[in-house]
C-alpha cells in the first residue's frame, strides 16, 4: 500500500505505471469524479492487487467467494462498485486479495439519518460492523418519537452489518433538551416506560443494540444520568442486546462547561458494554476555521480516556466531514456549511487551490478565493489523516471507531480500513 501526494504534472495513467496497477483501480479506489484535473496536494491511496479473478458466465459472488475460500463480503468491500452492481459483467477483473496483510481485528460503528443516499451507505456497510441509525426521541409521556429505519436496517443486514437503535433527548423539533433528558433521569417509572417502547421496536425491526446520545445534560444530573443507564444496560441485558454511551471529548475530570462535566467517563465506562469518544468538532460551523479533529486533541481525550475505561470498550471517534470557512472569520457571524471530504477535493481543483498538510493536527486544509471574491478556508479529511488517527487507534489498542458519519461518500476510506483490518461480523 502507498499513499501518493499529487505533484504538478503528475497523471493518473503516469501513477498507474509507476506503482503497477491499473488506472481504472486508482480512479475506482479514490472516487476521482474528473481524473484529468488532479489537484496538487491530493493524496491518493494506491492498492496492489495480489489475487484477481475474472469473471466467467454463470458466477455468481457466493460461488468465487466460495472459490477462493473468503467471505462474500471481502469481495465487496474489495471492489465496492459491487454494492451497487446487481449483475457481474464477464469479461471484468475483480480483486480477491490485496497485497499485505491484515494487523488485526477492529470494531467499526458509522451513523446515519434514514435520509442518507443508498448507494452512499451501500459502500460503506461492507466495512462496518454496526450501523447506528440516528435517532429516536421521547415525549414527556414516555412515547418514542420515531424515523422511518427499516430500509436501513434490512440494508444493513445484506452486507452483514448489525443494525443499532440511537436514543437521545432530541425533540420533536429535532434539538436536544437538557430539561427533557432531566426529566428522564429524574423519574424511574417514565424510564421504564420509555424502555419497553425501546424493547418492542428492537424485537420488532431487527435492532441489535442501543446507543445513548445525551449531550449538554445538567451537571446536576451527572449522579442520576448514570442512574439510568444502569437501568437501561440491565433492561437490555436480559433480552440479550447491548448498551453504548456516547461520551463528549473530555481531557480531564474537571473539565467545565456543559457539554462535559455530566459526562462520568468511568462511571459511565463501568456501566456501558462499549462507549464512543466523540473526537471530533474543535472545528465546527460558528468556531474559527481548524481541523475538526487534529490529532493532538485527539490524543489528549484518549490518554485520558484510557486511564477511565477498559480500553476493549473504547471507540475512537472520526469525522466523515470538514467545513468551508467565508473569511475573515467573525465569531457570531460567520457560519460554516459542513462539506464532504471528496467534496473538499473538488472544490480545491475547481478553484485552482493546493492542498496542504498540517503535520501537527495531521489534517489536510487549503483556501481559495471564490467566484464572488470572497476567500475560503476548507479544513476536511484524507487518507493521510485517516491513517493517522488508525494508527493513534492502533497506538492504545482501542476496541475500534466510530464515524460520525456515514452520509458523505469517503471512497478511499473504507477501502482503508477494509484493508488494514479485518472488521469485526457479527450478524
Amino acid at each position: 500500500m502507498d499513499i501518493h501526494v499529487i505533484q504538478p504534472g503528475d497523471t493518473v495513467w503516469k501513477l498507474a505505471q509507476q506503482y503497477g496497477v491499473s488506472p481504472e483501480r486508482i480512479i475506482s479506489d479514490n472516487r476521482l469524479i474528473n481524473p484529468r484535473n488532479l489537484v496538487v496536494g491530493q493524496a491518493l491511496l494506491i492498492l496492489q492487487p495480489e489475487t484477481v479473478y475474472t469473471i466467467r458466465p454463470g458466477d455468481t459472488l457466493t460461488s468465487i467467494a466460495a472459490q477462493f475460500g473468503v467471505p462474500v463480503v471481502t469481495l465487496y468491500q474489495n471492489n465496492p462498485e459491487l454494492t451497487t452492481t446487481p449483475v457481474l459483467q464477464p469479461g471484468r477483473t475483480i480483486t480477491i486479495r490485496f497485497a499485505g496483510g491484515k494487523t488485526r481485528t477492529i470494531t467499526v460503528n458509522a451513523y446515519a439519518y434514514p435520509d442518507i443516499r443508498r448507494d452512499v451507505l451501500a459502500h460503506a456497510l461492507p466495512s462496518l460492523t454496526y450501523l447506528t441509525i440516528f435517532g429516536y426521541g421521547f415525549t414527556t409521556e414516555g412515547e418514542l418519537i420515531g424515523i422511518d429505519d427499516q430500509p436501513l436496517i434490512n440494508l444493513a443486514y445484506e452486507f452483514g452489518t448489525a443494525p443499532v437503535m440511537l436514543l437521545s433527548s432530541i425533540t420533536e423539533t429535532g434539538t436536544f433538551s437538557g430539561e427533557r433528558a432531566s426529566l428522564l433521569f429524574q423519574d424511574t417509572a417514565l424510564q421504564n416506560k420509555v424502555l419497553d417502547n425501546i424493547l418492542l421496536v428492537m424485537r420488532e425491526k431487527g435492532y441489535v443494540g442501543l446507543d445513548v446520545d445525551f449531550e449538554y445534560i445538567q451537571p446536576e444530573d451527572s449522579a442520576a444520568y448514570v442512574g439510568f443507564l444502569q437501568n437501561a444496560t440491565a433492561r437490555l441485558h436480559a433480552e440479550g442486546y447491548f448498551v453504548n454511551t456516547d461520551l463528549a471529548p473530555k481531557t480531564s475530570s474537571r473539565q467545565r462547561g456543559l457539554l462535559y462535566e455530566a459526562h462520568d467517563y468511568g462511571s459511565i465506562g463501568a456501566v456501558s458494554d462499549t462507549v464512543l469518544l466523540m473526537t471530533y468538532e474543535w472545528g465546527y460551523t460558528y468556531g474559527p476555521p481548524l481541523a475538526v479533529a487534529p490529532l493532538d486533541r485527539v490524543r489528549e481525550v484518549v490518554e485520558y480516556a484510557v486511564t477511565q475505561i477498559p480500553v476493549r470498550k473504547i471507540l475512537m471517534g472520526i469525522p466523515n466531514y470538514g467545513y468551508d470557512w467565508a473569511l475573515p472569520f467573525v465569531r457570531g457571524v460567520t457560519r460554516a456549511p459542513a462539506i464532504g471530504n471528496e467534496y473538499a477535493v473538488q472544490i480545491a481543483g475547481r478553484y485552482g487551490a493546493e492542498i496542504l498538510f498540517d503535520e501537527t493536527a495531521q489534517s489536510p486544509h487549503f483556501n481559495y478565493w471564490g467566484s464572488t471574491g470572497v476567500q475560503h478556508e476548507v479544513w476536511f479529511e484524507d487518507i493521510r489523516s485517516i491513517q493517522a488517527k488508525c494508527n493513534l487507534m492502533d497506538e492504545f489498542g482501542l476496541l475500534g471507531c466510530g464515524y460520525w458519519n456515514a452520509m458523505r461518500p469517503f471512497a478511499q476510506n473504507w477501502l482503508y480500513l477494509s484493508y488494514r483490518y479485518d472488521i469485526r461480523k457479527v450478524v
